[in-house]
């Protein structure tokens, strides 16, 4: 490999490295916990207070993003990952919220991890741009949440 200015690796930036953090916290906060109703309760409380943290549109959608999920796919677990909003199924997640705000750029994402039951062909979309919660949008989550889990 040359050794060129654009090839240079210089790391993670300080957002990814802060949210390492976070996740490293939230894994020892999970093994402290005992019960798993109790556990579960508090996963929840946690994605809450994290959604209440954000700031304007992001809380807003990410409101939305929590109910429309919950409601479309009860067997989902919200929990937090890298400091968002998570849903996981068995143990693993399927699919997030990310706000604008996380590592500061133009949109909001609902993504979906690979656990999720999205295939379609040869290529399909695990990840989805959010500027806006309308009804349609609504509508649409619930559809691709219900296919996640499917």
């Amino acid at each position: 490999m040359s050794n060129t200015e654009s090839s240079t690796y210089e790391g993670f930036t300080a957002d990814e490295r802060a949210a390492m953090k976070e996740h490293a916290q939230e894994q020892k906060k999970a093994a402290r916990r005992s019960k798993a109703a109790d556990k579960a309760a508090e996963e929840a409380r946690d994605v809450l207070a994290k959604i209440a943290e954000m700031q304007g549109s992001d809380r807003i959608m990410a409101e939305r993003v929590h109910a429309v999920i919950t409601a479309s796919a009860p067997v989902l677990a919200p929990k937090l990952w890298y400091g968002m909003p998570a849903y996981a199924l068995n143990g693993k997640i399927v699919c997030f919220f990310q706000s604008a705000a996380k590592f500061k750029s133009r949109y909001a994402t609902l993504g979906f991890n690979d656990s999720a039951k999205l295939d379609e062909g040869t290529m399909w979309p695990a990840a989805f741009a959010l500027t806006e919660v309308t009804p349609e949008v609504e509508a649409r989550i619930s559809e691709l949440v219900k296919q996640a889990v499917s």
